[in-house]
């Protein structure tokens, strides 16, 4: 009987401990620490709403190193292709371009500029007077911005009278690649 009494004992020490447990999670439920269902519904709508945002926002990042070792193997084309070998070139461009647009150089300024640092690529500074009426002048600056070669306008200024050619004024630059052992 004594072992009746000892295992009463100890299933009422268990029962007392469930439901103080049960008491603690009740308590736990229904604080406002913890919130209602509907509060903690609306703050895991906004963690997935937070989650998709911040995975859509790094979705570009994903394979950087492949697209950077890609791009530093594509730099020295990219400099061949755009990039004028001899001062010659730029000038040579520059006249293709008027004449099929139809317009006239009346002066063309070349200035080299400091090399950049890795010494391969030379920037050029391009002063450049122009004539033709103005429909012909739109289209050479539109065929300086589409150019193979690179060229960039930094500066245009129009002028003329009532009559005859108009007059524009152009301040671009270019660049020379200086291939290695050139």
């Amino acid at each position: 009987m004594a072992d009746l009494q000892h295992s009463r004992r100890t299933l009422k020490i268990v029962i007392a401990v469930m439901v103080a447990i049960d008491v603690i999670a009740a308590a736990v439920l229904f604080s406002p620490l913890v919130g209602s269902s509907e509060s903690r519904r609306l703050q895991m709508n906004q963690l997935a709403a937070e989650l998709k945002k911040k995975t859509h926002d790094v979705q570009p990042l994903r394979g950087m190193d492949k697209k950077v070792a890609l791009a530093k193997s594509e730099i020295p084309q990219f400099y061949r292709d755009r990039f004028a070998a001899q001062d010659s070139d730029i000038a040579q461009e520059l006249g293709k371009l008027a004449s099929a647009s139809g317009v006239k150089i009346q002066q063309a300024k070349y200035k080299q500029e400091d090399a950049e640092s890795s010494g391969l690529i030379v920037p050029v500074a391009i002063e450049g007077n122009f004539a033709g009426d103005y429909l012909q002048l739109v289209r050479f600056i539109n065929s300086l911005e589409r150019s193979k070669l690179f060229i960039s306008v930094d500066s245009v200024a129009l002028a003329g009278e009532g009559a005859g050619p108009v007059r524009l004024q152009v301040s671009m630059h270019s660049y020379l690649y200086l291939r290695s052992g050139a």
